[in-house]
C-alpha cells in the first residue's frame, strides 16, 4: 500500500508540475516597490518580537 502512495504522489507532483512550468516568464522590468519592503521590514520585527518574548 505505501508503494502504491508513493507512486500517485509522484505521479500527481509531476502532472501539477507541469501546467506551472508552462507559464510565460515575468515581465524583465518588474518594479519592486516600497510595500515589498515595508513587508520585510514588518516581517523582521515581528519575528524579533517573538524572539524577545520567547527569551523572557
Amino acid at each position: 500500500m505505501k508503494l502504491i502512495n508513493k507512486i500517485l504522489l509522484s505521479a500527481l507532483s509531476i502532472i501539477v508540475m507541469f501546467p506551472v512550468a508552462a507559464q510565460p516568464p515575468a515581465p524583465p522590468a518588474t518594479p519592486i516597490d516600497g510595500g515589498l519592503s515595508l513587508l520585510l521590514i514588518a516581517g523582521g520585527a515581528y519575528g524579533v518580537k517573538k524572539m524577545m518574548d520567547k527569551k523572557n
